[in-house]
């Protein structure tokens, strides 16, 4: 196929880019983007992957990327398109390589001042405590297959059962932590070997856990609903499914690329390798992708008990004075069947979600009970210098978007460009500066992710909110971060 130039866009309003059918697209594309996020994209491949995805056998409605997109691995990072069960195909790059990589928010009942002189040690405890970097490894929860395929299995509920967390977490996650379609025979030997020592560790890139405060109330009711109040300190936990995962894409990019000759498909980039939904290799596919996601659900539960029981050690008082109750828990990479209106009909979909976030509105029976009337909460983090927001989905989200919005910031920096942009700076002390106490497993890590090599997340979640995607609620400022 020919490189679509930024030039096909047409330009609907301050905040929607159409990208109109053409050639083999079976839809036309839609980017949730204004002129500044624009830019930054008009040199990469992400527009062509946007409509790449809408060549795709069975995709309905159209295929969208939000306003953090940029260039990923088939899809965009940023990229969501939903496809017919019987017409349809899954694509492993329609999710991505760490499966369930996600994000959960922890409320506490303290405020900034009273433990603004403990982050230092907060800090290198939480570090001490929880397994960090590239192939980090648990020390204390090493699992035999046979354990760790319930793990598979059952997801955050498991951990919950082994004194990892309480019942009442399971209520605030999405699809309470595990997808019940799993099937962990459908996982290689290689990638259960991968995550048998895994279980509960933080990992590398942009995963981390963050300590912070609530900056700024937007919407004092809803916040009011999902439990969040001003300089009250919170805690964000990024991470998915580790080399467990990882291992799990690459096992099935490979049986799909051969699926995709099997079925004859003609497609624009060998990176969107796929299978019918209902085909053997489909469905093998989608029960090894639920089993590492519920490896995600799991992994990010036993953090949260690490971050609970390290407040615990450092503060020296029990959890019921300082509370790190579960706001929510969204993944980023999955693909789900889920129920939407099509055509003005109902009619049940796979949505592939590939750095974006699930954002149902107040009433959608999928919302827990407790946000019934507030809407799913919306977890967007930034970069560890800057700040995160919390929103809520939306009706418009869900008629436009398959109930869906950007999951982060969005990198504007190669990795290798970050390390060659940050020479010469002690990314620590500057941070520092800012008033954000940083522990990395190394220097290349701070260095990758320093707050340069984002977008600014208040340009793309301006885009969210003024678009109708989601609503604002409350933004959060970092005060000590760990990262892998």
């Amino acid at each position: 196929m020919k490189e679509l130039s930024i030039h096909n866009l047409k330009q609907i309003d301050q905040y929607r880019w159409l990208l109109p059918r053409q050639g083999k697209m079976r839809t036309d594309g839609m980017l949730f983007l204004d002129r500044t996020l624009l830019e930054y994209i008009k040199n990469d491949k992400s527009i062509t992957q946007v409509a790449n995805v809408a060549w795709l056998p069975g995709i309905v409605g159209r295929s969208l990327a939000m306003p953090d997109m940029h260039q990923g691995y088939g899809f965009p990072i940023g990229g969501v398109a939903a496809f017919d069960p019987e017409k349809g195909v899954v694509s492993p790059g329609g999710v991505g390589y760490d499966i369930n990589c996600g994000v959960r928010l922890l409320r506490s009942t303290l405020e900034k001042g009273e433990i603004a002189s403990s982050i230092p040690e907060l800090v290198e405890s939480l570090f001490a405590n929880i397994p960090t970097g590239v192939g980090s490894r648990q020390r204390h929860l090493k699992l035999n297959k046979q354990e760790l395929k319930k793990v598979l299995e059952s997801g955050a509920p498991w951990a919950v059962k082994k004194g990892f967390g309480i019942k009442d977490d399971l209520l605030h996650i999405e699809e309470g932590g595990s997808l019940d379609w799993a099937d962990p025979g459908t996982v290689s030997d290689k990638a259960l070997d991968r995550g048998q020592a895994q279980l509960g560790t933080l990992g590398s890139g942009n995963h981390f856990v963050e300590v912070g405060f609530v900056d700024k109330i937007f919407d004092r009711k809803l916040a009011s609903g999902i439990g969040l109040f001003e300089n009250q300190v919170t805690v964000i936990i990024h991470t998915g499914s580790r080399g467990l995962g990882h291992q799990v894409c690459g096992d099935y990019i490979r049986i799909l690329q051969n699926a995709s000759r099997k079925y004859g498909f003609d497609l624009p980039d060998r990176e969107l390798c796929c299978a019918p939904i209902n085909s053997p290799e489909g469905k093998k596919y989608l029960a090894a992708m639920a089993a590492a996601a519920n490896f995600a659900f799991a992994n990010r539960q036993i953090i949260t008990e690490e971050v609970r029981q390290t407040f615990e050690q450092v503060l020296g008082t029990g959890r019921k004075k300082f509370g790190l109750d579960l706001v929510y828990d969204v993944c980023h990479n999955i693909a789900k069947y889920e129920t939407h209106t099509v055509d003005g009909k109902p009619q049940e979909v796979v949505v592939h979600r590939k750095g974006a976030t699930r954002a149902f509105p107040a009433n959608h029976p999928k919302v827990p009970e407790a946000y019934r009337e507030t809407g799913q909460p919306v977890l967007i983090p930034g970069d560890m210098g800057r700040y995160s927001y919390v929103l809520v989905g939306t009706e418009q989200g869900m008629h436009e978007a398959f109930g869906s919005t950007c999951h982060g910031a969005g990198r504007i920096m190669s990795r290798h460009a970050a390390k060659k942009f940050a020479k010469g700076h002690n990314v620590t002390a500057e941070l520092a500066e800012m008033g954000v106490r940083v522990k990395g497993a190394g220097r290349a890590t701070l260095v990758e992710e320093i707050p340069q090599a984002y977008k600014d997340v208040e340009d793309v979640v301006r885009v969210v909110h003024e678009a109708g995607l989601a609503r604002k609620v409350a933004r959060l400022r970092p005060m000590g971060v760990i990262k892998g």
